[in-house]
């Protein structure tokens, strides 16, 4: 367990919760095992943060914080270790996503010239959504805004990921998780 403590990069004085030890120790044994073709690119993953969401009909979802620096690690492997965690958490959707920062618009106080376009809200909020699909790729977005105001996102993704790695399933997962983290509503679809 003291190895896989290693895996888990927290504030100072913040102590890991269950969930994050629990994803910290089945991080630990796939990078372990004899069998792993993944072994070289765990090396260098830390988890920031877990957390478990009831994601309505379809259950539980494991949502796992993975800081930036480590993120281009993560998504070279990311459908593989979504394959494997989900053998390790019966029952639940893993999904895997960066911490990203947002700045204000008042980010002269922080000393910063300018604000840079990926900290902006709608950028870091697109960039949450890219995350969330992870191995499949989005062919399109669609706003719909109702007679009453309230907008909705419709997400496309590619048909050719419909039968490779159970996405389907988790279309409702997704969407429940980007209302949890960015308080949007999405639908998530394949293109008929």
């Amino acid at each position: 367990m003291l190895n896989a403590r290693k895996k888990i990069v927290k504030e100072k004085g913040a102590a890991p919760t269950e969930l994050e030890e629990e994803v910290a120790k089945a991080l630990f044994d796939i990078e372990v095992s004899p069998s792993s073709d993944i072994k070289a690119e765990l090396r260098d993953i830390t988890i920031s943060g877990a957390k478990e969401m009831d994601v309505g009909k379809t259950g539980k979802a494991v949502v796992v914080n993975v800081p930036f620096r480590s993120w281009k690690t993560v998504q070279k492997v990311q459908g593989r270790l979504i394959r494997e965690l989900e053998k390790k958490f019966s029952k639940k959707h893993v999904v895997f996503v960066a911490n990203r920062t947002i700045l204000d618009k008042n980010f002269r106080r922080k000393g910063l010239k300018v604000r840079p376009r990926t900290r902006t809200l709608t950028n870091v909020h697109e960039s949450i959504m890219e995350d969330l699909v992870g191995p499949t790729e989005i062919i399109g977005k669609r706003t719909r805004i109702s007679v009453d105001g309230s907008k909705m996102l419709k997400v496309m993704l590619d048909p050719r990921d419909k039968d490779k790695e159970n996405v389907e399933s988790k279309l409702a997962t997704y969407a429940a998780v980007y209302k949890k983290l960015t308080t949007k509503d999405a639908v998530f679809a394949f293109p008929a």
